[in-house]
């Protein structure tokens, strides 16, 4: 028998340990630990700031109502005048409010929008949202004598590249715009996103819904409609879908699809 003896044969890991540190299992293994690796802290991290952003996120909504009723000034504490709103939940097509069966501090209108039953799929569809939820938190703001003085509204609907989310203040008689503002969208720079702009802004303030005889004429464009001034936004410069996606959204939520129902009540002083 031969003194000479065969070499052991070596385990996965004594073979992985063994290979040469540029061999092709060796450098794929480290890519993929260090990807797994990654892909834990950036979950962790992910989970751990839920809270924070979603914190946040409400705060900037806040803002944007306080900022579109004329109530909000740098250093105000948001929280304190935020609760001079009183939140309701209205179902669109009866425009009531049902707070008995929708929380108004909890109930997410948007997230509604994707629940069967809580929404409806849109065959008209002009504001580009294919659903649309059965209701929505509305916001009203009341002076020093409890007087109603002005309703918060939200709305989105698509313009060019986005979906814009925002809010219409109305006055008291639920026919005078107060202003108009979005709190979110992914519009083009210097062009659709000239929809922030303080100046295009505050064309809105003054402007009216309806006309005497009680049609829709809101009417954002190029040119001036028949209905006259008192119904126009000039559209954005170099900005048309923009600005035709937001003459649609607009004529959407104010009309019979929208919170029409609920303002005919407003204007009759059911609230």
């Amino acid at each position: 028998m031969s003194d000479t003896q065969s070499p052991e044969p070596k385990g996965a890991i004594a073979k992985f340990l063994a290979a040469s540190p540029d061999s092709v299992g060796k450098t794929i293994f480290i890519a993929v630990a260090v990807c797994l690796v990654a892909s834990m802290v950036v979950s962790a991290a992910a989970v751990s700031l839920r809270p924070v952003q979603e914190a946040n996120a409400l705060r900037d909504k806040q803002i944007n109502v306080l900022q579109v009723a004329g109530v909000y000034e740098p250093g105000t504490d948001v929280s304190e005048a935020f609760a001079a709103f009183e939140p309701h939940v209205l179902e669109l097509s009866t425009g009531e409010f049902v707070d008995d069966k929708f929380d108004p501090a909890t109930f997410d209108d948007l997230a509604a929008a994707s629940d069967p039953d809580l929404s409806v799929a849109l065959d008209d569809d002009p504001a580009g949202i294919g659903r649309k939820a059965l209701y929505r938190v509305v916001y009203l703001l009341r002076d020093d004598s409890g007087a109603l003085d002005k309703v918060i509204l939200p709305l989105h609907g698509y313009g060019l590249w986005s979906t814009l989310y925002g809010f219409i203040a109305l006055e008291n008689n639920g026919n005078d715009i107060y202003g108009l503002q979005f709190y979110q969208h992914g519009e083009t720079p210097g062009l659709g996103a000239e929809v922030d702009n303080p100046r295009w802004k505050a064309l809105w303030n003054g402007k009216k819904l309806r006309d005497d005889a009680g049609d829709l004429q809101i009417t954002v464009a190029k040119s001036q409609p028949a209905a006259g001034p008192d119904f126009y936004i000039d559209a954005l410069a170099g900005a048309t879908l923009t600005s035709v996606g937001v003459d649609n959204l607009v004529k959407f939520w104010m009309g019979d699809a929208g919170y029409a129902p609920f303002l005919a009540k407003l204007q009759a002083g059911e609230l």
